[in-house]
């Protein structure tokens, strides 16, 4: 994991490096959850239609996040590549990942803590403030470890030792 020690603002810091702790455990736990073929509840949602559309959701979210943050605070494009597609999420997800990651560190560094108070609309239709975003972006990956987990301890409780 990153150091990131010259953040101008810690708390965007801590937020990086958090969100990168939580997506790293949530593909750990993701490949727990295919490895036990798990199975989801029914539902309509497209981004649960399978465990790869998950990881698919996860990934992209993660991405997504970063560039509104930059698109808002006017930083260039981070230069995150697309998500691969869900018939190729599986194969290539390990490396996206880390794609993902390292491109997540740097954007933020320079940016002073006035700057995470302004509120900017999502493309969701909410008015969020930046540090909002960063905080909403490092739960999601943490919201779905504990739906997969909670599925594992019903389905495969074995996967979680």
């Amino acid at each position: 994991m990153a150091e990131l020690s010259h953040y101008k603002y810690r708390g965007a810091r801590a937020c990086v490096l958090m969100h990168e702790q939580f997506m790293q455990d949530f593909l750990d736990i993701w490949w727990a959850a295919k490895s036990a073929e798990i199975k989801l509840p029914k539902t309509e949602d497209k981004d649960y239609q399978s465990l790869d559309h998950v990881l698919f959701h996860v990934l992209r979210s993660g991405r997504g996040y970063m560039t509104w943050m930059c698109e808002k605070l006017g930083l260039p494009d981070p230069q995150i590549a697309e998500v691969p597609a869900v018939e190729e999420i599986e194969e290539r997800c390990d490396d996206y990942l880390d794609h993902l990651l390292e491109k997540w560190r740097e954007p933020l560094a320079e940016v002073t803590e006035d700057k995470f108070n302004a509120v900017h609309k999502t493309r969701w239709g909410l008015d969020l403030p930046i540090e909002g975003m960063l905080e909403h972006a490092v739960m999601h990956p943490l919201r779905h470890s504990f739906q997969l987990e909670e599925l594992l301890s019903e389905q495969a409780p074995e996967y979680l030792e």
